[in-house]
């Protein structure tokens, strides 16, 4: 297909800005989880329970809000990643010693400077392996975009559906694997290297 660099292109773009989203809002979600112990359970349970929710519902409920095209599928991108990162980076904050805590008290940092100088720093490789699972994850859910408007990698696969055409699934289907692999396989790697500094 003469189109296929487009719709990898489109595909990645729409993955990342949907991960670049949601690990801000991710992020933040689990520092609310972790300083604020009445909404920890409430945040936790939201991102479980919007996980379980079935792609073509969820892509369903926010056309509503979002119309057909790119930014339902990113919304709906967005929400499916928050879980492994909301998980990982309130874990990854709980997790953080209290002397280490305690050393950064006595030095005379406020909450917020111990957050952002020593809890955040020190919980970031697991917080980044919440966002290799949500990259991953990601790569394929986006293929469900074709059907709300959406571009990417769906598009072949789904004519290829239409017209019983393996060939055409195959060029849709094939760079999304590649695709997740590459991405799991170097972010590991990555993620080996912040765990050993």
């Amino acid at each position: 297909m003469n189109n296929l660099p487009n719709y990898i292109l489109e595909h990645l773009v729409i993955v990342l800005i949907a991960t670049a989203i949601a690990v801000v809002i991710g992020i933040l979600l689990g520092v609310i989880a972790y300083w604020v112990k009445w909404a920890e359970q409430a945040i936790l349970w939201l991102v479980e329970i919007i996980q379980t929710i079935p792609s073509l519902a969820l892509l369903a409920l926010l056309m509503i809000f979002f119309g057909l095209g790119n930014p339902t599928i990113i919304a709906g991108l967005v929400l499916y990643a928050l879980m492994p990162i909301v998980r990982n980076a309130h874990i990854g904050l709980t997790g953080v010693e209290n002397h280490l805590k305690d050393a950064a008290k006595g030095m005379g940092m406020s909450r917020l400077q111990r957050l952002v100088k020593v809890e955040i720093p020190l919980s970031f490789p697991l917080i980044f392996s919440g966002i290799r699972i949500s990259v991953v994850n990601s790569l394929s859910i986006a293929v469900m975009g074709v059907l709300i408007g959406a571009g990417g990698l769906g598009f072949p696969v789904y004519r290829g559906i239409q017209t019983n055409n393996m060939e055409m699934i195959l060029t849709g289907a094939i760079p999304v694997v590649l695709m997740a692999l590459v991405f799991d396989h170097l972010m590991n790697r990555f993620e080996k290297k912040l765990m050993r500094s």
